[in-house]
């Protein structure tokens, strides 16, 4: 993920950027009432954005103009529901992006929409698919944080192969090869982000049972 500074077309970086703003407006929203309705869920909210800034600075070399690494953004989208990360994936990718020369401002919109919109609505999804299925809630989030993020890495895929077609077999040959090495180094990736992110919400359930049970994280409603 992460896609280098200037490596996408403007028009691209530009489309991108309009697609991620609706999310980020309204995750803003969603932060402003779950704060005002239970202020103590400002500290979590504290844990999952150094969660998903530690592990998405964890980079691998992968595709060129971009990089293999863990996503952490499961984790909050179980805890806040989807749209939150997407602001916290945008604080997160412009930090990285000023500090550690991961990703870039031209393309910001189009790395937040793979990680910080995607990945979280997939992984939010498939959460509360696995309540709905009655499955063990252990493995509902290992499965959700860990598709979460192959689903920004197939996301990325799709963006680059948009901007850079194949010449022959067109966007889908292109979506193809990007995934195809992307999926080396990122499938054992993902299944640790699923294990870590696993570790992480225990200690949680123990030590922070309070401002977990004001969350409703176990309720079949899924949020607005």
């Amino acid at each position: 993920m992460h896609i280098m500074e200037g490596y996408l077309p403007l028009s691209h970086a530009v489309a991108w950027t309009a697609a991620s703003t609706p999310f980020v407006v309204h995750g803003l929203r969603s932060i402003q009432k779950t704060v005002r309705a239970n202020p103590e869920a400002k500290m979590l909210l504290g844990v999952t954005g150094a969660f998903s800034f530690v592990l998405s600075a964890l980079k691998l070399p992968s595709v060129t103009g971009s990089s293999s690494h863990p996503t952490g953004t499961g984790l909050g989208a179980v805890l806040f529901g989807p749209t939150v990360m997407a602001v916290i994936g945008a604080i997160v990718l412009l930090f990285q992006a000023l500090l550690l020369a991961h990703g870039g401002i031209t393309t910001l919109g189009a790395n937040v929409f793979s990680m910080g919109i995607v990945g979280p609505f997939a992984a939010y999804g498939l959460y509360r698919l696995g309540q709905r299925l009655s499955l063990p809630s252990n493995i509902s989030l290992f499965a959700a944080a860990a598709i979460g993020d192959l689903a920004t890495y197939f996301t990325t895929s799709l963006q680059l192969a948009l901007a850079f077609p194949d010449t022959a077999t067109g966007i889908a040959g292109s979506f193809a090869k990007f995934a195809s090495i992307f999926l080396v180094t990122q499938l054992p990736l993902a299944l640790a982000e699923g294990l870590l992110t696993l570790v992480i919400f225990n200690a949680l359930s123990k030590y922070s049972a309070d401002e977990l049970s004001a969350l409703n994280i176990f309720s079949k409603e899924v949020k607005a």
